[in-house]
């Protein structure tokens, strides 16, 4: 398939066709490779939750997974409890 590279600031981009990106599931993000001089633009995995382990292991870090409220099995009644905003 053939296609334009167009003027994107200082940039060049291209336009890839609705049926192709619908077909491999693109929505913002592809992976870019340069190899053998050839661009190879593959889809992104979408694996959900992907990096949370590594996310809450550095808050877990840093302090920060704490309770924001305690829970009905805490010591502190919770009845009568007013957020503060």
């Amino acid at each position: 398939m053939k296609v334009s590279v167009i003027r994107i600031g200082n940039s060049r981009g291209i336009r890839l066709p609705k049926a192709i990106l619908e077909q491999l599931h693109v929505s913002d993000s592809l992976e870019l490779e340069v190899e053998n001089q050839q661009i190879i633009l593959r889809p992104l995995p979408c694996a959900p939750r992907q990096g949370w382990d590594q996310a809450f292991r550095k808050m877990h870090e840093e302090g920060q997974d704490t309770l924001l409220m305690p829970g009905p099995e805490a010591s502190e009644a919770t009845e009568g409890f007013e957020w503060e905003w």
